[in-house]
Formats: C-alpha cells, sequence, structure tokens
C-alpha cells in the first residue's frame, strides 16, 4: 500500500512515528513569561508580601482619616469659642465708662418679648446706661410703630425708676416713627425730640382677628369645637361672637386704654393740649405733635448730645441679640422639638 502523501507531494509520516517520536515543541509555542508576573510568582513568599502592602495600605488610610476627624473636630470647637467670645464682647458697651458722654438706648421695630425692643433687653441696657458714671445723660433713640402695651409698660416703669434713683436726665429723641406703645415709652423722657415729620401719637388699644363663620355656611362646613366652660371658645374665628363676649373685650381694651392715657398725662403734665382727638388713635407729624404738647421741640440725637446734654461723645448702650444668642436659641429650640417628637414617638411605641 502506498504511503499517503502530504499535498506538497512528500509522503506523511506513519502514526506510529508520532507516538514514539514526538516532535519537540518550539520556543516560540511556549507562554512567556510577564516580567511582572516573574517578579512575583517567582519569588517564593509574593503572596505574604502583598498583604503585608494592602495591611500598610490600609492602615495609612485609617491614620488620615483618625487626622481629619481631629482636625474637623478642632475646627467646630474653634468656631464655637469664637461664637463665644462675639457673645461676650457684643450686645451694649463696656462698663464703667468714665469720660463724660451721652449714653444712647436704641428701641427699634417691635416692641414686643421675642423681639431687640423686647423690655428684657431695654431694661437692661437703660439700667447699665444709669450706672455708668460717665453718663451725663440718656437718650432714648426711638423708630417703633408700637407692640406689646405689657412690654412698654415694664420698660416705662423701670426708666422713671431709674430716673429718680441716678438723677439723671433722660431723653427721647424719634427718628421716623414713635407710635402706640412706642409713645408710651416716650413719656417717661424728661423732654421728645422728633423731627418735623416724624410720625407721633397713636394713644390706643387694638384686638384684631378675623371670623369665618358666614363663609363656612356658604360652605356647608360645620366647625365641631367642645369647651368646658362657655367662654372658652371666645374669639375663635370659626365661632360666631355674642354680645356679651363682644361687649367683654370691649370693656377690657377701654381699660387698657385708660391706663395709656393715665401714662400719657402723667409724663406730659401741663404741657399737654388736650383735644377731643388727643387720645382717639390718631397720629400726627413731628411739628403737630409739638403743637399739641405730645413733643417738646426739634431735634436729631447729635443736637441733644450737643446742645442739650452737652456731652458730643456718643456711647451706645444698645443690646443686641448676637450670633450666638440666635444660635443658642436655635439649638435649644431643635433640641426641645427633637424632645417632643421622642417623647410622641415612645407614647405612640408604648
Amino acid at each position: 500500500m502506498t504511503d499517503p502523501l502530504d499535498p506538497n507531494g512528500g509522503t506523511l509520516p506513519d502514526a506510529g512515528d508520532f507516538t514514539q517520536n514526538p516532535v519537540p515543541r518550539s520556543t516560540a509555542d511556549k507562554p512567556a513569561k510577564s516580567e511582572v508576573g516573574d517578579g512575583i510568582s517567582s519569588t517564593p513568599g509574593w503572596e505574604r508580601a502583598t498583604l503585608e502592602k494592602l495591611a500598610f495600605a490600609t492602615l495609612h488610610e485609617q491614620r488620615l482619616a483618625r487626622r481629619w476627624r481631629t482636625f474637623v473636630r478642632l475646627a467646630w470647637l474653634g468656631f464655637f469659642i469664637a461664637l463665644v467670645w462675639l457673645g461676650l464682647n457684643q450686645g451694649g458697651a463696656s462698663q464703667n465708662v468714665t469720660t463724660p458722654h451721652t449714653a444712647v438706648v436704641a428701641i427699634h421695630g417691635e416692641i414686643s418679648s421675642d423681639t431687640e425692643a423686647s423690655a428684657e433687653l431695654v431694661v437692661s441696657a437703660v439700667r447699665s446706661a444709669f450706672e455708668d458714671a460717665g453718663a451725663q445723660g440718656v437718650v432714648l433713640l426711638i423708630n417703633s410703630p408700637g407692640g406689646s402695651p405689657v412690654q412698654a409698660g415694664i420698660i416705662n416703669d423701670e426708666v422713671i425708676r431709674l430716673k429718680a434713683l441716678h438723677q439723671k436726665p433722660v431723653y427721647a429723641v424719634v427718628e421716623e416713627s414713635c407710635a402706640s406703645a412706642a409713645y408710651y415709652i416716650a413719656v417717661s423722657a424728661d423732654k421728645i425730640f422728633v423731627d418735623k415729620a416724624s410720625i407721633v401719637g397713636s394713644i390706643g388699644v387694638l384686638m384684631d382677628g378675623f371670623g369665618f363663620t358666614g363663609l363656612m355656611e356658604k360652605l356647608g362646613v360645620e366647625r365641631r369645637l367642645m369647651t368646658a366652660g362657655e367662654n372658652k371658645g371666645f374669639l375663635d374665628p370659626f365661632s360666631p361672637q355674642t354680645e356679651t363676649q363682644r361687649a367683654f373685650a370691649q370693656s377690657m381694651l377701654n381699660q387698657i386704654h385708660r391706663q395709656f392715657i393715665d401714662v400719657v398725662k402723667a409724663g406730659r403734665g401741663d404741657r399737654l393740649k388736650e383735644t377731643p382727638e388727643t387720645f382717639s388713635g390718631l397720629f400726627w407729624s413731628g411739628q403737630q405733635a409739638i403743637e399739641l404738647g405730645l413733643a417738646d421741640q426739634l431735634g436729631s440725637l447729635d443736637y441733644v448730645a450737643r446742645e442739650v446734654v452737652k456731652a458730643e461723645e456718643l456711647i451706645d448702650y444698645t443690646r443686641r441679640e448676637n450670633v450666638a444668642e440666635r444660635l443658642v436659641k436655635r439649638f435649644g429650640a431643635a433640641m426641645g422639638a427633637g424632645a417632643v417628637q421622642a417623647l410622641r414617638a415612645s407614647a405612640i411605641l408604648r
């Protein structure tokens, strides 16, 4: 039998030749060792070296993380210390300014327990001004549309007490407006100075609100309010107001108005030229207020310090709520809200 021929014309080797004499593989067919693998796999203990490198890298990252946390904590501590420092160095003049000066206490904005014109802040500032030996006089710098008669009454009473105790003059200087509760405070001063265009007066008391009973009837909405005490729902905007309740509210307003009138008359004395409109709640310009005896004369803060007090240097004793105090209050409010929510949640869970 003829040997099989290969395609090139030669004879193919017998199958047994492959078994007995295997053809060696060429070096080109062998997989090449990578340079990287050569350096790792050929070295004994390369697994341990790799694990050590990973462990050291992890430790390094942990150290960096700890340092960063320490830095952030120190930064917050420094920020808190800065806020405390600002809180201690703001909010009024330093004590014991012995050089002759005019002490100024500003009453700006709405007079309320939660504003910078609250009785707490104003009384504290006025007390510091009176107690300073260098203060030749105290000026109440007023620019307010009014507010709480209670807060105004507290300030008025304290100014009168301190004026008698320290025997120092007090002057009110009106900027844009001095109305309602602001005027309640102003009459505690020895003299009231205004600008010719200032708004002065509004000696009256009001209580406002809304009533939605008619609208609810049109919409077919029923108000379900349960009370113990027939007047407990008094002034509820969704309940009708009885004539008895209306008369009660009016008598209370009249009483507070009477108190306001008495304070004005005591403060202004014979200078007040009373007319039927004086205590009607109307307000007047500064020039008209002088004519009616509600104010004394035209004058600014600088004028009063220079010509009346005779001490041109102005020292501001006004206490203002600074950044630190606001943050503390907000933090306290947030903590209180969180505590309430936690209590509610615990009550629900039980």
